[in-house]
């Protein structure tokens, strides 16, 4: 089905049971089955603008023509993770769920602090400045999750609230086989760089650095994240990692987050993590 483990082009791959994702250009899609209901499903994320008809291709071929999903849950609101949203929801009339907290930005109250090509690490961060940081307005489409931390329609998950990149960011994770969907959290590629991007070496990482405007907040993201021990990480950017590699490296990333992490300058970097 797909392609192997950690293979990842424009084909969808499944990378555990009930466990989907499409790259959409850099970015990860993801599509997770109920494993109690398996005709209900949830769309995690939307990628680029230009995702639409891949999403709906792999949703035709894998839940059937006019299966839509139960909900759409969102990691958090950046450009490259809601591009496809207002295309899909003018055919599925299902609920946007997404933290509390990032819902300023999905209902067109707030946009999100700029892109700081500041920060240095390669090509991609020194062109964010052209980056969209404009929040969209889903209206009354969106809602905030449920506060006991269940994921809608999927039975097992729970949502993690993991500020930093963004002040509503979310993870979502899978209790019996410690599956995390990370988000922009930590990814598993160095977002920054255009040529870490194109060959994708699966290297943990924290966050994008152009985007994230909270550094404390996410070192305890992360360090919150490790501690759940995953197994198996998909993160929004980069090729699913799994067994000692990630918990090494995840492990390294927490345990030193301020010099492995923050890049050594920027205009949302603390003073005292400069170097």
């Amino acid at each position: 089905m797909g392609r192997p483990f950690g293979m990842s082009d424009s084909s969808s791959v499944q990378v555990v049971q009930d466990v989907f994702y499409l790259t959409n250009m850099m970015v990860n899609i993801c599509f997770l089955k109920d494993s109690a209901k398996q005709t209900d499903w949830v769309l995690v994320d939307a990628g680029l603008q230009n995702a639409v008809d891949s999403i709906r291709q792999f949703s035709k071929a894998h839940f059937g023509k006019e299966i839509a999903p139960k909900a759409i849950v969102l990691t958090h609101g950046h450009f490259d993770h809601v591009g496809a949203l207002p295309e899909l929801l003018k055919d599925w009339h299902v609920p946007v769920y997404a933290h509390e907290a990032e819902l300023p930005y999905l209902t067109g109250k707030s946009d999100y602090p700029p892109p700081d090509p500041s920060v240095g690490g390669g090509l991609l961060a020194s062109v964010s400045s052209v980056y969209p940081h404009q929040g969209i307005n889903l209206g009354e489409r969106v809602q905030a999750l449920p506060v006991d931390g269940s994921v809608p329609f999927l039975s097992g998950w729970r949502w993690i609230h993991t500020p930093g990149h963004t002040p509503g960011h979310v993870s979502l994770f899978r209790e019996q086989d410690r599956v995390l969907v990370a988000g922009d959290a930590f990814t598993t590629v160095k977002q920054e760089s255009a040529w870490a991007v194109l060959t994708q070496d699966k290297e943990v990482h924290g966050p994008p650095s152009y985007f994230t405007t909270d550094w404390k907040s996410a070192r305890e993201s992360v360090k919150k994240l490790e501690a759940l021990q995953p197994s198996v990480v998909i993160s929004g950017h980069g090729q699913p990692l799994q067994g000692e590699s990630l918990r090494k490296q995840l492990d390294a990333l927490a345990d030193d987050f301020a010099h492995l992490a923050v890049p050594p300058q920027g205009q949302y970097v603390p003073d005292q993590w400069k170097r």
